[in-house]
């Protein structure tokens, strides 16, 4: 695995986490957020799991359901506060 591999990896573990976190921290089940997501739970937990790549409109999406931006749900930032539309 080449530094950028690596890097990129890391991202993802980290994202993989951070959605893992604020549904928990939330309390919230990983059926809601399917449902959210028009997904099945599987395919959710698998996203959690870091079995499967989670598809960026996905990302929007949990990013809006939990009203944080994008760029703190894949870590660039630990600021919560969503951009302005």
């Amino acid at each position: 695995m080449n530094y950028n591999e690596s890097v990129i990896r890391g991202n993802i573990m980290f994202t993989i986490k951070r959605i893992r976190d604020l549904r928990e921290d939330a309390d919230i089940k990983q059926i809601a957020l399917a449902e959210y997501l028009s997904i099945t739970q599987a395919t959710y937990s698998d996203y959690e799991n870091g079995k499967i790549n989670i598809p960026v409109e996905a990302l929007i999406k949990i990013a809006a359901y939990h009203n944080i931006s994008l760029d703190c749900l894949v870590g660039i930032t630990d600021v919560k506060k969503p951009y302005p539309k």
